[in-house]
């Protein structure tokens, strides 16, 4: 009976994973074709590897300025998330209170505010304060968007640190901070590779707050630029998918390295 359930399982989750990985598949096959191949069949097969749709889309855009610009937003972005986050979940957790419950209650309630809700308030908030259209302005506002799900997180898993270590380190004489990066900190990494992971995967991915914060073609992100192929009356597919595929690759080859560490980090942060 058990081995029938395992066959039953894995023939659905099989099935499931083939519907996920379809969309991948018929952008990877297409974007070997010409434009003619691609309105003809989209599911057959290329009949001959056109190469020149990946070159030519680095002739046509300034992708490696574009990546360049993805991973100055990316890093701004994950460094503030985690110093901010980390800290601010350490000190909430550790300073139990009415006035904690409710700077982390309001940290929760805004993980429930839609961004589209808050789109253009945003947009006026960063021209009045000089960062709308720089992309380390754009990271700035990643770091505020993000760390509310950080604070979350490491607040659950601060609570399973034993407090004895802290009291030992600061009968050893450190001081708060000296206990926080050299005692909690490392002790963070399994939650904090879950935040990591999480947030690059939206940093990296993300189209519409770039859209609207950034006005200069030399800073646009590699979403942004590869946006730029949709014309208003023709789109050249085959550039387009190949564009997306481009984009893509660094992130997933990114996830499936470390995609071991998001349930684990998850299980131990907000279960626990």
């Amino acid at each position: 009976m058990k081995k029938i359930y395992g066959v039953i399982t894995t023939f659905i989750l099989a099935i499931f994973a083939a519907i996920s990985f379809f969309p991948i598949y018929m952008a990877l096959i297409n974007s070997f074709k010409t434009q003619g191949e691609i309105f003809k069949s989209v599911l057959k097969l290329p009949s001959k590897l056109h190469f020149e749709n990946y070159t030519g889309i680095f002739e046509q855009l300034d992708l490696f300025h574009s990546a360049w610009n993805t991973v100055i937003v990316t890093v701004i972005g994950l460094a503030g998330i985690v110093i901010c986050g980390s800290l601010a979940g350490y000190k909430l957790a550790r300073t139990p209170g009415k006035l904690s419950n409710i700077i982390f209650t309001l940290f929760l309630a805004s993980m429930l505010v839609p961004f589209h809700s808050i789109m253009i308030t945003l947009t006026k908030i960063a021209k009045g304060l000089h960062v709308q259209g720089s992309v380390y302005g754009l990271g700035l506002i990643y770091i505020g968007l993000g760390v509310n799900m950080a604070i979350f997180l490491y607040h659950g898993f601060v609570k399973t640190i034993p407090k004895e270590l802290e009291e030992a380190a600061r009968i050893d004489g450190c001081n708060d901070f000296q206990i926080f990066t050299k005692i909690i900190f490392p002790l963070l990494k399994p939650i904090t590779a879950t935040i990591l992971i999480l947030d690059i995967l939206w940093l990296w991915n993300d189209f519409l707050l770039p859209l609207i914060m950034l006005t200069d073609v030399n800073n646009y992100t590699l979403m942004l630029s590869v946006n730029m192929l949709f014309g208003e009356y023709n789109s050249d597919w085959p550039k387009i998918l190949s564009g997306l595929i481009i984009t893509a690759l660094p992130v997933v080859v990114f996830y499936a390295i470390f995609q071991k560490h998001i349930l684990k980090g998850i299980a131990d942060g907000a279960i626990k």
